[in-house]
Parts: C-alpha cells; sequence; structure tokens
C-alpha cells in the first residue's frame, strides 16, 4: 500500500501556477518593469545628452548620474525598506517608494546641469522597493513555482530594458531627457494605483519553525545566500559601466547615429531572451540550476573580453553585446528565484533587502568605477574591468549549490 502511494507522488509533476500566483506574479513583475524604467530609459542616450550640460564632460560625474547616486541610495536602503515591509506589509512600503521615486524624478527633471540630475537620481533611489516586491512574489507563490514568477520578473526587466533601449533614442529627440524624467515620474505614480486596486492581498508567508530559528543576520549571511549577493551585484556592475561605453562606440566606431541605435537593441535584445528562455526551462524542470549560471556567468565573462578588443568594428560590437544579454537574462531569472528558496521563508523580506542592497551597489559602482575608467585609462580598461571581475564571480559561482525544494503540502 505505500510503495503504491510513494511511487505516483514521487514522480508527479509539480502543479503548474494557480490563477491567483499568475496574477501576483504578473501585477507585481510590471510594477518591477514600471520602476526600472527609471533607471533603463536615460542609459542609452544619457552619455552623449551629458555632452550638452555644464559638467557634462566628467565622465566620472556622468556615470555617478548614470546609475552611482542611484544605485549608491538604493543600497544603503533596501535593507530598511525590506524590513519594513516584514514588519508594516508589502503593499504600504511599495507605495511609499514609488511616490519617493517619483519626486525624485520630477527634481531630475527640472534640472539644468549634471549635479542636479544627480541629486534627482540620489532621490529616485532613495525608493527602494526591490525587496519588498521579490518577498511579496514569495509570499505569493508555491517554493516549485518560484523560479517561473522569478522568470516573470526577469522577463519584464528584459522587457523594460529592450523598451528603453528603442524608445529612449526617439523618446531623446520628441520630448528630450528632462521629459523622459518626467515620464517615469508619471509612470511611478500609475505604479502606485496598480498596487492599491490591482496587485492581489496574500499574506506574508511566516513558517512557526523558522520564525525563531536563529538571529536575522545569521539567517541572511550564510555563505550560500552571499555567494548570490555577490553574483547580482557583478551582474549590475557590468550592466551599468558597459553603458557608459557602447552608446558612444555604435556613434563613433559602429558609424551609427542614436535614433538608429534601437535597431541593434531590438533584435539583440529580443534574441537574448529568447534563446536564454530554453536555459531557464532546463535550470528549473531538469535540476540543472549550477550548469546554467555557471554558464551564465561564462558569457557575460567572455563577452567582456571580446568586447575590449572588438568594440571599434560594427558587427563583432553587436555580437559581443548579443553574448552579454543571453547571460545577462538568465541571471535575472535565476539569482532572485535561489535567494527567495534559499531564505527563511519569515525573513525573505529582509534576505532580498540584503540582495537588492548589493545589486544596488552594483548599479553604483558600475556607474563610478566605469566612468572613472573610461575618463582616466580607456574604453578598453572598462570592458576589461568587467571581464577580471567576470573571472572571480565564475570562481564563486563554482560553488553554488541550488536547495532542495520545499515540501508543498498544500499543492493541488
Amino acid at each position: 500500500m505505500s510503495s503504491t502511494t510513494s511511487t505516483p507522488s514521487a514522480v508527479r509533476k509539480p502543479a503548474a501556477m494557480s490563477a491567483q500566483e499568475r496574477r501576483s506574479s504578473l501585477t507585481l513583475a510590471s510594477i518591477y518593469g514600471l520602476r526600472m524604467l527609471g533607471l533603463f530609459l536615460i542609459m542609452p542616450v544619457f552619455a552623449i545628452y551629458a555632452h550638452g550640460l555644464p559638467g557634462g564632460n566628467n565622465r566620472f560625474l556622468v556615470g555617478l548620474a548614470l546609475g552611482g547616486v542611484y544605485g549608491l541610495t538604493q543600497a544603503i536602503l533596501q535593507i530598511p525598506f525590506g524590513m519594513a515591509s516584514d514588519r508594516f506589509g508589502r503593499k504600504p512600503v511599495m507605495m511609499l517608494g514609488l511616490l519617493i521615486f517619483a519626486v525624485g524624478s520630477f527634481v531630475a527633471g527640472i534640472a539644468h546641469d549634471i549635479d542636479g540630475i544627480i541629486v534627482g537620481r540620489a532621490i529616485q533611489g532613495a525608493g527602494a522597493i526591490s525587496a519588498a516586491i521579490s518577498a511579496m512574489i514569495a509570499d505569493s507563490t508555491r517554493d516549485h513555482n518560484r523560479t517561473k514568477a522569478m522568470a516573470m520578473v526577469g522577463m519584464t526587466i528584459g522587457v523594460s530594458f529592450i523598451i528603453s533601449l528603442i524608445a529612449g533614442p526617439v523618446l531623446y529627440h520628441l520630448i528630450g531627457v528632462p521629459g523622459m524624467f518626467a515620464l517615469t515620474g508619471i509612470l511611478a505614480l500609475v505604479a502606485i494605483a496598480v498596487i492599491k486596486w490591482v496587485v492581489p492581498d496574500v499574506p506574508m508567508a511566516a513558517r512557526a519553525e523558522e520564525l525563531g530559528a536563529g538571529s536575522s543576520h545569521e539567517s541572511v549571511l550564510t555563505p550560500a545566500l552571499l555567494r548570490l549577493h555577490f553574483s547580482i551585484f557583478v551582474v549590475n556592475f557590468t550592466q551599468v559601466a558597459i553603458f557608459v561605453v557602447v552608446p558612444i562606440a555604435l556613434v563613433q566606431h559602429a558609424g551609427i547615429p542614436l535614433q538608429h541605435h534601437w535597431m541593434v537593441y531590438l533584435p539583440v535584445t529580443i534574441g537574448s531572451f529568447v534563446l536564454a528562455v530554453p536555459g531557464i526551462i532546463i535550470a528549473e524542470s531538469r535540476g540543472h540550476m549550477r550548469a546554467m549560471l555557471r554558464s551564465g556567468v561564462a558569457l557575460m565573462g567572455l563577452s567582456m573580453l571580446a568586447l575590449s578588443v572588438g568594440y571599434r568594428s560594427e558587427v563583432p560590437l553587436i555580437a559581443e553585446l548579443f553574448v552579454f544579454f543571453v547571460g545577462f537574462n538568465l541571471m535575472e531569472a535565476l539569482l532572485p528565484s535561489l535567494v527567495s528558496r534559499i531564505a527563511p521563508a519569515s525573513r525573505k523580506g529582509l534576505a532580498m533587502g540584503v540582495y537588492n542592497t548589493a545589486q544596488s551597489l552594483g548599479l553604483a559602482a558600475g556607474g563610478a568605477v566605469g566612468g572613472a575608467l573610461a575618463k582616466l585609462w580607456s574604453y578598453e580598461a572598462v570592458f576589461l574591468a568587467c571581464a577580471v571581475l567576470c573571472l572571480i564571480w565564475l570562481v564563486v559561482a563554482w560553488f553554488v549549490q541550488a536547495p532542495p525544494r520545499r515540501a508543498e503540502a498544500e499543492a493541488s
């Protein structure tokens, strides 16, 4: 009798996402995506726009405005916002963060020099809600569906990035960078309404056996989680650092005018996402999480090494960007899923806060270091620094272990 009951359960496939899980995941992912537009929308045009601003010829200040100060204030406030979401609820914290983000967008929109934009970006970054969103997604989904939910977040980040890369040059000519900042502020206010009236209410996860298990710091600063935090740091460092250089390289070396950059970004980002999707599926459904993670790291590192010698020619530059974004899309889906599965259920907000702090530090360091290297040395130095960092990351990622799935007693 026992053998007949154990065999079906052993081979039974995980239940598909419920309607509640799909609705929560899609709406929260859309909030994440709308917010990321505030970071991404200026990325393909800002390095060129800054040339016309007082102080805009300083590559370091450009990197600071592009991602440095935004990431720094994010890093400072991610953990407090994550802890606040554990205490006061996810929705109130997310709405407050989006309101702060909107204020920063409008401040940056009325700025007339690089310093004013840096101030606005700092306020934008103070709306640090990534941890609260990620924790609510984890609250809303069962363990075996979490990678799918996080893949939706990765997809919306990818879609936001695609929209930004395509629309950025077009909007730059229509409304300018000040208008783009104002637009992101309006989108943040729309996102508040979506949270209030569209995102479903779900209880925060809390398993009795985990509530008293160790201190907060012990539960979220384990070696397994620290490896993932370092991973997301490198992902975002690399992403921002290369965009101090890539838009200029496309104009100066590939001979592609700014208004036509979307013709590069559209096929590169869509094609790389399509190629990354099978890897995400294999990682989740066939248990090859470690292999896919290592593959993504290797792809990003190799693309950086190739860019250091190939960014001056059109075809190699575009091919190397494609390889980079395949690895990038893999990381955006796999890393937050791993964090949410390893972290204790009662500390997910705090754990995702630490994770998103590392993410924000990557944004800050990538913008600041990328800008400094481009100013003091060369564009090649930016790509080589990213390649070295990816090599260190590959060593760290080699020891990442995929956690066993928690049993889902409520599976239906």
